[in-house]
């Protein structure tokens, strides 16, 4: 065991592959090469990797289907996507599979580095080692899970995120672009109604009658999440 990150590169082609994990490897972490969807997937279920660089389109298995899977077996693993693919609508395809951030080809080497070491520094802030609780609330941070009066919740990946976020600021307001750089990874607002689908989400699964909502909306600042 070296104690350096661990880092998942998933790439079809070779000398981008090279490019990526040598720029990473300089900035000292351990490199895994991969250029196969499936074989990707068949690693993650097999070893921990602290970080994935994930191309979106790989023989195999593509980036949005391996992302997916991933998320559907619980390895929330922080992924990267990287594509040719630029518009808006393809970055939110991204975020909304899975990915933690997105990354337009051609790539910097030295944004891509910064981008992976946020992704640790999140989750260097953020142990998996706790209980949070707000009101009725309470979020297990190490299994995952979440459960209001006692009964459990059942919530996607991101949706685990975005609630983990708004409960480590209980009571504070909360804007989308904090949202969008914590939760998504990106530094840009792919759309209004990615938030407003998340939340909403969070709302129908979260919300009991004859009680205040748990998340309320500021206008023009953000949101707050409240103790039921």
């Amino acid at each position: 065991m070296t104690g350096m990150p661990a880092i998942l590169v998933v790439e079809d082609d070779p000398e981008t592959a090279t490019a990526i994990a040598g720029r990473l490897e300089a900035a000292g972490y351990t490199v895994t090469r991969v250029g196969d969807g499936r074989e990707a997937l068949e690693l993650c279920r097999e070893r921990r990797f602290d970080a994935i660089t994930l191309d979106r389109r790989l023989p195999g298995i593509d980036g949005l289907e391996l992302v997916g899977r991933l998320r559907a077996q619980q390895i929330t693993t922080p992924v990267l996507m990287i594509s040719a693919m630029a518009e808006v609508d393809d970055r939110i395809a991204g975020l909304r599979a899975g990915g933690d951030d997105y990354l337009v080809k051609p790539v910097s080497l030295d944004e891509l580095a910064v981008r992976v070491e946020v992704l640790l520094r999140r989750g260097r802030e953020y142990p998996q080692d706790a209980v949070l609780r707000v009101g009725a609330l309470e979020l297990d941070l190490i299994k995952r899970k979440v459960w209001l009066d006692g009964e459990p919740l059942h919530l996607l990946p991101k949706e685990f995120r975005l609630l983990e976020f708004l409960a480590r600021h209980q009571g504070q307001i909360v804007s989308r672009r904090l949202m969008f750089e914590q939760v998504w990874g990106c530094f840009f607002e792919p759309s209004d109604n990615l938030i407003n689908v998340h939340i909403a989400n969070l709302r129908r699964k979260l919300d009991r009658p004859g009680r205040p909502d748990m998340i309320e909306t500021v206008k023009g600042e953000g949101y707050r999440l409240m103790a039921a």
